[in-house]
């Protein structure tokens, strides 16, 4: 296993820029269960508005560039763009905000919004798919962060099925299933490769690192992450939380005592870096004695490959080989 920070440089992913023929049918309604609800989309929406990076690239992933108005993604997370297997993708889509409100949508004319519970939506902010709806604005939410029925907890399925759900969802309303059906198998050979690595060697436990000094930022069983770890050949110290990127207390992963951190690498300015995460880390007195900090047993992925999205195979993959040490 190798002991010092690193970055993965994640795999380019089929469906890059791709151009998919559309459905002749494509005037006929859909209907699609989207977080519980069943969704009826009378036509094939034409002015989509993307939130964040991760549900940008899978309209990318699926062909979908031409059926987009526009996407919003924090400034902050430059990087994270840079570094995208769909790098021209965005550079040749319209930015239309870092933030997404109702004012951002309605002069994009947009017909459809993707976003989520999180990425985007929010009541205090009174961005929601009612308040959209009362504009006429269709809306599809992401499936990792679908409210479960407890609070405003999130996450109705593990995170890969909530991935597979998404691109099926997606591939129906555009009219594109067999792309769909073509990333998710290329995604499965990818996932599974990758769980060969670790075969026949111990689990690691792993904590996944977000962010937060007065309390960490982590992933439950909902996240992306958690199969991420999983299927890496890890298990997330947290794994029991029936929420998805939720805050716990330092005390909390004390007690679990990592083998290994993994960093969620957000590329938005020097106090936020992978490596200055790390020192944090070395430098907490309760941590001293982890085998993760002991062994200095980091390791970094990009935000985008941490959240549900495209990304998600090849982050697996850079995960399951560092832990195997290869």
């Amino acid at each position: 296993m190798r002991t010092a920070l690193a970055t993965a440089a994640l795999l380019l992913v089929s469906g890059c820029g791709a151009t998919v023929a559309k459905d002749p049918s494509a005037s006929d309604p859909v209907t699609v269960t989207n977080c519980g609800q069943q969704v009826t989309f009378d036509r094939v929406p034409s002015k989509v508005v993307t939130n964040d990076t991760g549900i940008t690239e899978m309209m990318f992933a699926l062909g979908l560039k031409d059926r987009m108005a526009g996407y919003v993604v924090n400034g902050l997370k430059t990087v994270d763009v840079q570094s995208s297997p769909w790098k021209a993708d965005f550079e040749s889509s319209k930015h239309l905000a870092d933030k997404i409100s109702k004012e951002v949508v309605q002069g994009a004319n947009a017909d459809l919004v993707f976003a989520g519970w999180n990425y985007g939506f929010s009541e205090s902010t009174g961005f929601t798919p009612d308040a959209l709806k009362e504009l006429g604005i269709g809306t599809y939410l992401l499936t990792e962060a679908c409210r479960n029925g407890v609070g405003k907890q999130r996450g109705i399925m593990p995170a890969l099925d909530a991935l597979y759900t998404d691109l099926r969802n997606l591939g129906k309303i555009f009219r594109v299933e067999a792309k769909a059906e073509e990333l998710i198998k290329g995604y499965s050979e990818q996932i599974a490769a990758a769980g060969r690595l670790m075969e026949g060697k111990p689990r690691p436990k792993v904590f996944l690192y977000d962010s937060g000094q007065d309390q960490p930022f982590t992933s439950g069983k909902n996240a992306a992450p958690q199969d991420v770890i999983s299927k890496a050949g890890g298990d997330n110290i947290f794994g029991d939380l029936n929420d998805s990127w939720t805050t716990v207390n330092w005390e909390a992963v004390v007690q679990r005592n990592p083998d290994v951190v993994l960093i969620v690498d957000y590329a938005d300015g020097e106090a936020n870096t992978p490596e200055e995460k790390q020192r944090f880390l070395e430098g907490y007195a309760p941590l001293a004695n982890s085998p993760a900090v002991r062994g200095k047993r980091f390791f970094s992925l990009p935000y985008a490959a941490l959240v549900e999205g495209p990304r998600n195979a090849a982050s697996i993959e850079a995960f399951a080989k560092f832990l195997a040490g290869a």
